[in-house]
Formats: structure tokens, sequence, C-alpha cells
């Protein structure tokens, strides 16, 4: 297997895979294998936020690996700090979600085959990362999920579906959450409100280690349209100026309250 060259912006993730009998080499891999596997790979380096622009990425194939050439660790740090953490532990809660995906992906085909197995290597780890049947990547939350009733603010980018309706929230933050839903509430629904900020009521898994929501189910659409009431912004002012015309100074009037002999 050919690895990266001692350059820190240099990586490879390697397949390695003599499942088949014979090892899949540049000249011989079945075209599923090889499909999947780049999909991995592009998943893996994006992660859920896109931090890493794969398009914009050169990839040579080398013997037993895509080579991933370059990635500065300026302008992805969020990845290399989860090769980090895949280094220190074999605990994935903390990985970000799409690269947890993938690494759960690749422990499981892993472990149904001995000789499948998948490597990561880059300068900035001391030793390659390697998941392999003889690997336990893993995630430990059993008792991080509580079920919570929330409302979130975000755009909704689809609505509907074929079979399982449900409503697509794009939170400021980026995070897309799918919510799904009845098809009373949007068959009743009067508003349009496709790629329009909205408000969303809803139940769901949430996990108080990751702040991941799953299962989500909406409750309603809620109308919310906060707005600045200069006039009511005045009269409260002038209430508390009134209220408080007797006050001297105001940090020992707090004091004061608070019970401090100063």
């Amino acid at each position: 297997m050919s690895t990266s060259a001692d350059h820190p912006m240099k990586l490879s993730v390697s397949l390695r895979d003599a499942s088949r009998g014979y090892s899949v080499t540049p000249n011989r891999i079945p075209l599923a294998t090889l499909r999947d596997f780049a999909k991995d790979v592009d998943d893996f380096l994006k992660g859920e936020s896109g931090e890493i622009a794969t398009n914009n990425l050169d990839v040579a194939i080398l013997s037993g690996s895509l080579v991933i050439e370059p990635i500065d660790l300026i302008v992805a740090p969020r990845f290399f700090h989860d090769l980090a953490g895949l280094a220190l532990s074999p605990i994935i809660d903390l990985l970000d979600k799409k690269r947890r995906e993938v690494v759960e992906k690749w422990q499981k085909r892993a472990r149904g085959s001995r000789g499948l197995a998948y490597v990561i290597s880059s300068p900035s780890l001391a030793t390659p990362l390697i998941i392999s049947a003889e690997t336990d990547f893993r995630l430990d939350d059993a008792d991080n999920w509580v079920r919570v009733e929330r409302y979130l603010n975000g755009e909704i980018e689809d609505l509907g579906g074929a079979n399982k309706s449900n409503a697509h929230l794009r939170l400021p933050s980026g995070e897309l959450i799918r919510v799904a839903t009845s098809k009373s509430i949007l068959r009743d629904e009067t508003i349009n409100r496709l790629y329009k900020p909205s408000m969303v009521r809803f139940r769901a898994d949430f996990n108080i280690v990751t702040h991941e929501y799953r299962n989500a189910e909406l409750i309603e659409f809620v109308d919310y349209s906060p707005k600045f009431d200069e006039v009511a912004f005045q009269r409260l002012t002038e209430r508390g100026r009134t209220a408080w015309k007797d006050v001297g100074n105001p940090s020992d009037w707090v004091e004061t309250l608070r019970g401090s002999s100063n």
C-alpha cells in the first residue's frame, strides 16, 4: 500500500480487501466496491457541515488506496480534531455525525469479513488509524438520549413525501433536521411555508452529549412574527424611570438587595 508523503496537508484513506479471494487493486476491484468506497471517503471528508469542499480535491488512486491531497489543517480544523479523537478512543459519540456514520459502517463491514480493513494515514497521526475486525469503534450513548418537546426556528426546505410525509428544517447553524409529520397537518396548512422562516413545535429524542435530534415528530407549525414595538418599549422605560427615581447609586442598591454588607 502506498501512503501519503511526509507533508502535513496530505492524507490517505485506504481500503484493504481480500474477502473475495484476491486483494483488490486499481487493476482489479469490483465496481460496486469502488463506488461505495469513493462515496464513503467523500462523506467522511465533508462531514455534516461540508467543511471540506471535496469537489475541489484531486484524487490519486494508488495500490490499495485513495490518496487525497492536499487538506490544509487551517481550513479543516474539525476534520483533524475528529481524526485525533479516533486515535485516542474507540468511542465515537463526539465525532461529526456524518463521519460517525461512515466509521460505524466501516466497522460493521470489517466485522463481517476478516479480509477487510480501512486505513487512514496522515502525518498528523502518530500511527495510522485502522478499522478492522479486531477494532471496536462504537457509540456509547445508551443513556444519553432523552425525549423532549422543543420549539425551533429555521427555514423549511422540503415538505411532503409520497409514502412518509415530513418537513426538512434548516437551522441557522446549518444543521438539517427531518421532522416526521402527519399528512393531515400538511393538508390543513393554509400558509405556504416552503423556503420561508418558520417556527415548529416538535417531539424528538435529544442526545445530551452530541446535541443531536432523532425520531423527530411535528406537533404543529407556530405562527411567530416577533417585532419591536417602540411605543410599548418607551412606555415600559418611563415606568421604570418613575419607579426607580429615588434610587441613588444603582450598584449600591443592587448590592443592598443581595445582602452585601459593603
